[in-house]
């Protein structure tokens, strides 16, 4: 997440930097020796199957287990190995996130028209068979991405969705992970992590039937995997490192916006931030709120090397100037704390979601609290894509129906398009329609 040059330049004059990000390269930059390797494990897994899996498996997690499932009985009661409050909140999360999955998938219609008399048209939402979804559980585990991926595509209807995530140093599968990926209706769920865990669901070597889409966060080398196998397999999109960005003026309070830069921060040393104020007042506020809470910050060894390398405050001087740097941007998450909020979110249009007053944070997205996915377009994905969402797991499968009535004047405009590309065939299967089911036949 980095402006452009080319809109900087065109800006000039209109807007100063406050903090400029000390490492002057995108922080999702490919890393050759990451492509690289996960390049010879794909090929090699490709090659010897589930062997190559449990090599990999060994050799990276230290799992020495003869099998990679979960039996259903430990994930039913992987609740009960939690503390009471983190259990209702998975729960509340996986619920609220149904139900806003639920909400996006009745507002997608089937549809038929007619265009002409006798040619009708029209579009089906049909979901994807079977879809493979990583769980991360690393240095943070991402307890609610099973809402987003699992039980998102369980409400366009996948029939199945296998889990992959990785053993913690116990050996064992982190049990709030496994009770988010259980409510949210996962179908099997396997401890297998990293590359490994991808390229077994994409090549069908979990006693399971490939799978025909990849979703989920992960680690450069999931992002790299996810990116390889695309073709293979469809994918949700390439994400990651996390981001977020704020548009915030001097009625917003700027231990707030602080606190909240450092919360996407925290997900990793490359996690950008970036503030655009219209108050260079306000701009400094906040870039003594972030030092001064750095110092007591439990994380701060992860947000503060974000912060340090790839944190930007900006102060523009205007709202519309605000706006043409923001969609710049295109960050992954933005909050407006503005005095007209309602103007920033009417015309902003660069973004994989969107948070709106002081009583809004990334947070609440992230732990599924919000209903929204928050498996969102990083790396100025945003200008061209959104986010995750139940629509992803539909295909809107069009078909035609004509008549006899309806025929001429479609194939006569067809044989004159084929006649003049020199498509001959295309031409006889409009002609022949013409002379075989013509009115005199």
């Amino acid at each position: 997440m980095r402006f452009t040059p080319i809109v900087l330049a065109n800006l000039e004059g209109s807007f100063h930097h406050l903090k400029k990000p000390l490492i002057d390269a995108p922080a999702a930059q490919r890393d050759p020796a990451v492509i690289e390797t996960v390049s010879g494990m794909l090929l090699d897994i490709e090659r010897r199957g589930l062997d190559a899996v449990r090599d990999y498996a060994s050799r990276l997690d230290n799992w020495t287990k003869p099998e990679f499932e979960l039996s259903t009985a430990t994930i039913a009661s992987s609740g009960d190995r939690l503390a009471p409050d983190l259990r209702s909140a998975i729960e509340l999360g996986s619920e609220r996130t149904k139900t806003f999955a639920s909400a996006q998938r009745n507002h997608l219609k089937d549809f038929e028209m007619e265009i002409l008399p006798g040619l009708v048209a029209g579009s089906r939402y049909i979901p994807i068979s079977r879809v493979g979804a990583y769980l991360p559980a690393g240095r943070f585990p991402l307890t609610a991405s099973a809402f987003m991926t699992v039980g998102v595509a369980k409400v366009a209807g996948v029939e199945t969705v296998i889990a992959c995530t990785p053993p913690q140093p116990d050996g064992g599968a982190n049990d709030a992970v496994v009770y988010a990926a259980y409510l949210s209706g996962a179908d099997r769920v396997f401890t297998l992590g990293g590359v490994q865990a991808l390229a077994a669901m994409a090549f069908g070597l979990l006693d399971e039937l490939p799978v025909d889409m990849l979703v989920g966060a992960g680690n450069a080398f999931v992002a790299e995997a996810k990116r390889q196998l695309f073709g293979t397999v469809a994918i949700d999109l390439l994400a990651g490192p996390s981001e977020v960005a704020a548009i915030a003026d001097e009625t917003a309070d700027p231990e707030i916006i602080a606190a909240d830069l450092l919360g996407q921060a925290e997900h990793g040393p490359n996690s950008p931030a970036a503030l655009v104020t219209t108050s260079e007042e306000f701009g400094r506020a906040v870039i003594e709120a972030v030092d001064r809470q750095l110092l007591t910050l439990a994380t701060a060894e992860i947000a503060g090397a974000a912060w340090r390398d790839y944190g930007s405050v900006t102060v523009a001087n205007n709202r519309e100037t605000a706006v043409i740097l923001m969609d710049d941007l295109a960050p992954e998450h933005l909050e407006i704390q503005t005095a007209d909020d309602e103007y920033f979110h009417r015309t902003l249009k660069n973004y994989g979601s969107i948070f709106i007053g002081p009583w809004s944070t990334v947070a609440y997205s992230d732990k599924g609290m919000a209903g929204t996915n928050h498996v969102l377009p990083t790396a100025g994905g945003a200008k061209h894509s959104a986010g995750l969402s139940v629509a992803r797991f539909l295909k809107p499968l069009t078909y035609q129906k004509v008549t006899q009535a309806a025929t001429p004047e479609l194939a006569d405009a067809v044989r004159v398009i084929s006649d003049s590309e020199g498509m001959a065939a295309h031409s006889a299967t409009a002609t022949m329609r013409l002379d075989i089911f013509s009115p005199g036949n």
